[in-house]
């Protein structure tokens, strides 16, 4: 609750307002008290007429207005500083996730994370809209009304203070279990949401395997479980309300029976003390229920905090980067002892090479060699663990992340498409005019693909690519890199299980790019491997060899044995 807490407080403004608005309360339910006595009073013992307490009501009006006025405000200064707080956590946790490296990025599920993004982010809300305002206005608006029961009658007061302690020890006792409670139903919602999305992208592999019923009784099983978790949660929140209830009905009970007897039998107070004290008595125990009720979602809410202070604790090796800006579109690039190390096992080793300005250079080697490692490091998606990528005679951390990311185009071997038309998911946002869309459609071999479709450009695809090939989602791929015209164009394997006439196609435009820039190419084809200006020869985490195809082929022993009858690497 210490971290929720202190952010409330950050928010002065606001944060003082429920002060004020909880001192007007507090006087507010004593005027409305006095005014109902001396109604009451008026009318019925001193035999007044009704024209003569209309001003009581007319003042009892404008106090039952304002009160009602005092509790709107103060809700909506609570759910504005629930706004302002969840939108700053859901900053912070997609800074969080966005610079986390590619193997922080892997890990867990991507519906836990959206999860804790959404869900779990929204169970904060109860902490501002309910529990701050009313921790506030309850511990004001209570001594207020405490001072007026003592100002009237002295044992009325000292029977308030002897009883009202039992309900903030009752809301402390609840709260441990409710936050225990809480943190559990939150876990039973990620784990659910985790494993449903989960079984959703991979509904097609289930099916094929035919473990769809099994993965369905998973999701069944995670379902009930978080229905027990909420019930159990539910459970608790009603025995809360009921003792708090009853704590509140004894201790009003206690004050009116004190009060009756000093009335009636020993004839020691006054009616209309008796009867103004009666009205406050329940005012006060509200108040402190309400805060009880408010406290156990507090609780709730500081299980959900420590959720998300769990999800932005989460390390993982982070690129850094600086403030300077690339002065020009060429791009030289510099390993100097560049190593990287993904803990136990596998280690990039001190990698020496500078890259040409342009040309193609292909990375080759066998599986687990270091390709798409090597690849990684040099777009800067990973940060080196010794060594340095050296960036037009710079360390590439001294330049802002967005000026190195203007210059680099990295296309996977599954370029990932968005739900959109696909002159969106070339421009990704950029504003180009129809002359350079053209001119990059046609220089990625798409045209004949964008004039067969109704609407050409305008046409929308489904997520992910939905109702495109390979070879297209490719090729769209290679537009947005000549849209872009970067200075530094990256492929993993962009051939890879492409058939003959795509890969042609493919070659084709990637030899266009080299004309103007440097292209990286992790590759397994051996028509690949062969238009690279240079190849890189990787094995263990080093490179082995530098050179041409037919240089490696006569000075490098390995190299050959690469090579199926097929052309591809091994």
């Amino acid at each position: 609750m210490n971290t929720l807490q202190k952010l409330a407080r950050a928010q002065k403004g606001r944060f003082y307002s429920l002060y004020s608005l909880s001192i007007a309360f507090g006087i507010i339910v004593v005027a409305q008290a006095y005014f109902i006595v001396s109604i009451v009073d008026d009318l019925f013992l001193g035999e007044k007429s009704f024209q003569q307490v209309i001003p009581f009501f007319i003042g009892l009006a404008v106090v039952l207005f304002i009160r009602a006025l005092l509790s709107y405000s103060s809700g909506q200064i609570g759910v504005k500083m629930a706004s302002v707080v969840k939108s700053e956590f859901r900053k912070k946790l997609l800074q969080a996730y966005s610079g986390q490296s590619i193997l922080t990025s892997y890990k867990g599920q991507s519906g836990k994370k959206v999860s804790v993004m959404l869900d779990t982010v929204d169970e904060i809300d109860s902490f501002y809209s309910k529990y701050v305002p009313q921790r506030i206005l309850s511990t004001v608006a209570s001594v207020i009304i405490l001072i007026a029961v003592f100002s009237q009658h002295f044992y009325s007061g000292l029977i308030i203070i002897i009883t009202a302690p039992f309900i903030p020890l009752f809301m402390a006792i609840i709260g441990m279990h409710t936050q225990k409670k809480s943190e559990e139903k939150l876990e039973s919602l990620n784990t659910f949401s985790g494993r449903f999305l989960d079984t959703l992208q991979g509904l097609t592999s289930l099916k094929l395997f035919g473990r769809s019923h099994h993965y369905k009784e998973v999701i069944r099983s995670s379902s009930l479980h978080f229905r027990d978790s909420t019930m159990d949660i539910l459970k608790v929140a009603f025995m809360s309300s009921l003792m708090l209830e009853f704590i509140s009905m004894l201790s009003i009970g206690l004050v009116a029976l004190e009060l009756g007897l000093r009335l009636v039998v020993f004839q020691q107070v006054s009616f209309f003390t008796a009867f103004f004290i009666l009205l406050l008595v329940p005012e006060f125990f509200h108040l402190l229920k309400e805060l009880g009720s408010a406290f156990h979602a507090g609780r709730s809410s500081s299980g959900a905090a420590a959720k998300i202070e769990e999800a932005l604790g989460e390390e993982g090796k982070k690129t850094s980067w600086g403030v300077e800006k690339l002065s020009n579109n060429r791009v030289e690039v510099k390993l100097q002892g560049v190593g990287f190390s993904y803990g136990e096992g596998f280690a990039l080793q001190k990698v020496d090479y500078t890259f040409p300005f342009i040309g193609q250079i292909a990375i080759v080697g066998r599986s687990g060699a270091g390709k798409t490692t090597l690849l990684h490091v040099v777009a800067g998606l990973l940060q080196p663990t010794e060594g340095d990528v050296v960036v037009n005679g710079k360390n590439r951390n001294d330049y802002e992340e967005k000026e190195w990311f203007q210059h680099v185009s990295y296309i996977t071997q599954h370029p990932y498409l968005f739900s959109g038309s696909i002159a969106e998911n070339i421009a990704l946002g950029l504003k180009v005019n129809d002359s350079d869309m053209e001119e990059a459609i046609k220089k990625a071999n798409i045209t004949e693909l964008v004039e067969s479709l109704p609407d050409g450009v305008n046409t929308v695809i489904g997520e992910g690519g939905r109702g495109l090939s390979g070879g297209e989602k490719q090729r769209i791929a290679l537009a947005r890199a000549f849209l872009k015209k970067p200075s530094i164009i990256l492929f993993d394997e962009p051939t890879s299980g492409l058939d003959l006439m795509t890969e042609k196609l493919l070659q084709q435009s990637i030899r266009e790019m080299a004309k103007h820039a440097l292209v990286i190419t992790v590759a397994h084809r051996l028509q690949t491997i062969k238009s690279a200006d240079q190849i890189l020869f990787v094995q263990n985490g080093e490179i082995a060899a530098i050179g041409t195809d037919e240089q490696l082929r006569t000075s490098v022993i390995g190299y050959e044995q690469l090579f199926k009858k097929g052309g591809e690497v091994q």
